[in-house]
Parts: structure tokens; sequence; C-alpha cells
């Protein structure tokens, strides 16, 4: 079968869920014997080139840009430029593709494939990562251009489509946006070992981890840690990872005079994570917006309890069992989310037995190879399979 996946950013060019899953899905299909196109922007010094497993064909759809802002957000020319590339590569060369797999976002290149199948008649199929209300589209872009980007958005769902999304959440959403076909959800993107780390006694050791990005609430997080201090003799909060509020968490650190029980160590090798995972008595995300939630799985498969904090936009707390592989923080205040800490504390070892059986319970649904193999059966055309 001839596929062509089309995501604006490839990893490790850059570092993202999503961008694993794509590079993910592109070499377990070619590892199936499948043609893989990987339609993106350039994201490798002029002259490089990149490579996936050495059989996908990387095909350019526009130029290097800066993808973001200083504070983290998307910038709108990117992905108006990505969409046009993806049009034109598709007008040209559609006919070779039986399959078109996109994301959503950035929004333009699954309106250029839209635009594009009458004469390229290939199947199209696109991943919800999140489906945005138009509360977060005010938020995020102000009255005018949140009203705009909720039309956008609109548009794509009407979209005759194959759906995918990752959560509840925004399976639902997508539902009420109109979608018309059938929402699958994918349960699964976590590509480690399906056998929990055994549990061991844990340092007093909050661990975050992520791009630091507004949606983090990196603040909170230090306002928690100093909270929670207060109540669990030793407690210390680590931070891994880096972005524009990188001073945003120092800033924190400083105002709550907590450099002695505070670390922001910046971005760090994963097997670095993964070591501080086993070790820690919890990890934290104090995030408003997640689309899935990884981090919360790879603290399970460590038999480390998570703390999330429940929010509307937050589909991370869908992967947390209350009281079993971790707790989650009612409210965004800093006293709820050290409760919450303080509850795993107060658990112990139990907590981290029962983290270690949930993960060993859902670890077939969890995986990435669960997710892979759904997808695959859906590029199947009606009553087909999709085996070469």
């Amino acid at each position: 079968m001839r596929i062509c996946l089309v995501y604006d950013c490839l990893f490790p060019h850059t570092v993202g869920g999503a961008e694993r899953w794509y590079r993910n899905l592109a070499e377990r299909l070619v590892a199936e014997g499948h043609e893989v196109a990987y339609l993106t922007l350039r994201q490798w010094e002029r002259g490089a080139q990149p490579d996936i497993d050495g059989r996908v064909r990387v095909v350019i759809a526009g130029p290097r840009m800066a993808l973001y802002t200083e504070d983290g957000r998307r910038r709108i020319g990117p992905p108006l430029v990505f969409g046009l590339g993806v049009l034109w590569h598709l007008l040209r060369h559609g006919r070779r593709y039986e399959v078109v797999h996109t994301c959503s976002f950035p929004y333009f290149s699954l309106l250029a494939a839209a635009l594009a199948r009458p004469l390229g008649r290939f199947r199209l199929v696109v991943d919800w990562f999140e489906v945005w209300s138009a509360g977060y589209w005010r938020e995020y872009l102000g009255a005018a251009g949140g009203r705009i980007g909720a039309l956008v958005q609109r548009a794509c769902v009407a979209v005759p489509q194959r759906a995918f999304c990752f959560s509840e959440l925004h399976a639902r959403r997508l539902r009420e946006e109109g979608c018309r076909g059938p929402v699958v959800v994918l349960r699964g993107l976590y590509r480690g070992s399906a056998t929990p780390a055994r549990p061991r006694a844990a340092e007093p050791v909050v661990l975050c981890a992520g791009r630091l990005i507004p949606e983090k609430r990196v603040a909170l997080g230090v306002a928690a840690v100093v909270a929670a201090a207060r109540r669990i003799d030793g407690l210390r909060g680590v931070f891994y990872g880096d972005g524009p509020e990188r001073e945003a968490l120092r800033e924190a650190i400083t105002a709550h005079g907590a450099e002695a029980i505070v670390d922001a160590l910046g971005f760090v090798e994963t097997d670095v994570v993964d070591a501080a995972f086993g070790r820690a008595l919890c990890m934290l995300s104090t995030s408003r917006r997640e689309g899935y939630g990884m981090v919360v799985v790879e603290a399970s498969a460590h038999a480390t309890p998570s703390v999330v904090v429940a929010g509307e936009d937050n589909a991370a707390v869908e992967l947390v069992e209350e009281g079993v592989n971790g707790v989650i923080a009612a409210s965004a205040d800093p006293e709820a989310v050290a409760a919450a800490i303080v509850r795993v504390h107060e658990a112990g070892m139990a907590m981290r037995e029962s983290t270690a059986r949930w993960f060993a319970e859902n670890a077939e649904q969890l995986s990435l190879e669960s997710s892979l193999r759904t997808v695959l059966a859906s590029y199947a055309p009606a009553g087909g399979s999709a085996a070469r």
C-alpha cells in the first residue's frame, strides 16, 4: 500500500508526542512492506538528508521556519506555508497514494488534503490529538482571532475522514463539533516494556518533566512542592525540561525562596529522566491542557504514582485511577496540589505496588503496538485488507 504521512514536524529535529507518533508509524509501515512518504517542513540544515529507517521517503513541503513565538505559541505563517506545500504536492502526486494520513493540527494541511482528494482519490485518515474549546481559542488568539481559529477547526471537522483521537475528552468534543464519521480512540502511545519496574522505596523527590510552556504552569508546580515540603520532611522538587517558561520557573523558585529544595535542571537525556522516575516519590504534572498524558504512562511503568490537576482541557486525568496509580488534585490551588502529593507520600509502598499492577493490567491497550495495529487496519478500503 502507498501511504503519505503529513505533519509539519519530524522527530528528532523537533521533539513531542505527535512527532514520535508519526515517526513510529512510518517505521512500522515500512517494516510491514508498505511504501511510505513523509511530507513535512524542512527542520534541518540545508544539504543534510533526514533518514527514517532508510526506506521512508522524506518530502519537503516548505522551508525551514521558526514554528513558535518567544512565548511558546505557534506562529501563523508556517501552517499557511505548509498547507500550500501540501496542496501543491498532493495536486501533483496525490494519485500515487492510496491513503493520506495527517494530523489535524496545524489545520491547513488537512484542508489542503481535502481539496486535493477529489483529484487524488486517496482515503483520508486524521489524528486529532486535541479539539480546542471556543473558550481556549479566545484565550489563545484573542476574541477575533479565536473566532477565526474555531471556524477553521470546525471546517476541518466537517471534512469526510476516518478520525482517531487519543482520549475520550477530545473524541467527545470532536463528535460535538459535528464529525460525521466514526471516531476511534487510541489508548496506546507507549513504546517501552509491558512489564512494569519492580516497586522500590521512593526518595522524597517530586519529579516534573516536560517542555516548559505556559500551559504547564510551572509556577504552580513550584508553589505546590514548597507547600508539600512543609508537611514532608526533606521533600525536594526536580524540574526537567526547557522552553519559553524557563525564566518563569527560575523566578518562581526565587520568589518562594526555594533554591535549597527545588532544582531546574533543563533538558537532559531520556535515560537520566528514566532513572529519576524509578526513585521519585511521584511525578507531578500541573499542566492545564493535555491531549493524552504520556508522562503518566511513563511514570506508571516505573511504578511511580502521578499527581495531575483536574481541568476541562486536561485529558491526562483519564490515565490516573484515583488512589491506584496516582491522585487527581481537584483544583489548580497550590494547597490542593500539595495535599495530593502528601496523599501519595502517606500511601507509601502500597500505592507504588498498585501503580505497578495498574500498568501491568493496562499495558496492552497503552502500548504503541496496539494503536499501530488499529491504524493499519483502518487503511484498508471497506471489505478489504491493509496487508500487502
